[in-house]
């Protein structure tokens, strides 16, 4: 890649980066005032879930290793929850993306053209007292395409304190899940465990 294609894709990232996170925000703020939260919490709940780190990335996936597994898949990314606040992907033509429902079925999604796909990750689960679900999803490899794909993450501070609002709790249909906990600390035990479990034992209640 020359210099002036470098600087031409290093614009179009960058483009495309600051509107995925525009988008983020604005699914944010979607997520509150759909909780009909007062306005005063949702201007102080912007440092704990929009402001801290923002990841974005480029990712490439192989084809399968051995030729049967072109029909029956190979893992190109193994099960797992995002443990940062939200994520949004885009991706090729070449389907992959796998999610897990409630009863453990497995389903690829079907992904429009120029369509994202919007995961709720630990965090927001957590803050919305597990009202939002932190769906598992792998990536399965089939055929002989390779598939790439963009993510943008948004992470909290590490020092951003991830507090249920007093208006999410229920005691009948909604007790409280989770306890107050720093995000620092709770990427630290699951970096230090690597359970998948980590919010619920870290923090559940």
């Amino acid at each position: 890649m020359d210099f002036r294609n470098f600087c031409a894709f290093h614009e179009t990232m960058n483009s495309m980066s600051a509107k995925l996170l525009e988008l983020n925000y604005m699914i944010l703020k979607m997520i509150q005032e759909g909780y009909d939260l007062p306005k005063h919490y949702i201007w102080e709940t912007e440092d704990m879930l929009m402001k801290g780190a923002v990841y974005f990335r480029l990712m490439r996936y192989k084809v399968p290793s051995k030729e049967n597994n072109k029909e029956a898949g190979e893992n190109g990314l193994v099960a797992h929850t995002d443990k940062n606040t939200l994520t949004i992907l885009a991706q090729n033509d070449v389907e992959g993306l796998e999610m897990q429902t409630k009863s453990g079925k497995w389903i690829q999604l079907e992904i429009p053209h120029n369509a994202y796909v919007v995961i709720v990750a630990e965090t927001l689960k957590a803050w919305s007292n597990g009202r939002l679900h932190a769906v598992n999803h792998r990536v399965k490899m089939k055929g002989d395409k390779e598939r790439y794909s963009l993510g943008l993450f948004t992470m909290p501070k590490e020092e951003a304190k991830i507090e249920v609002p007093p208006e999410l709790v229920d005691g009948n249909t909604h007790p409280l899940r989770y306890k107050p906990f720093t995000h620092g600390d709770f990427i630290k035990y699951f970096v230090s465990t690597l359970d998948e479990n980590a919010l619920d034992a870290f923090a559940g209640l």
